[in-house]
């Protein structure tokens, strides 16, 4: 039996499973995950490291 998942908690899913390093210093958080947050018609997904405490951002904007 399969379950629903949107569109976009599959692109989070995507983002947890492959993008969980650092950028700014190439600390690999295994643990983590991306943050998505929605207003209207963006919706953003947000990596924060626990090591550096920089922020990735990545948005997605929807088309009325």
């Amino acid at each position: 039996m399969s379950v629903y998942r949107s569109p976009f908690e599959r692109l989070r899913q995507k983002f947890d499973d492959a993008d969980l390093e650092c950028r700014s210093c190439g600390y690999l958080d295994l643990e983590g995950g991306w943050r998505v947050t929605t207003s209207g018609s963006r919706v953003q997904y947000q990596f924060a490291c626990p090591s550096c405490g920089a922020v990735e951002t990545r948005e997605v904007r929807l088309a009325p």
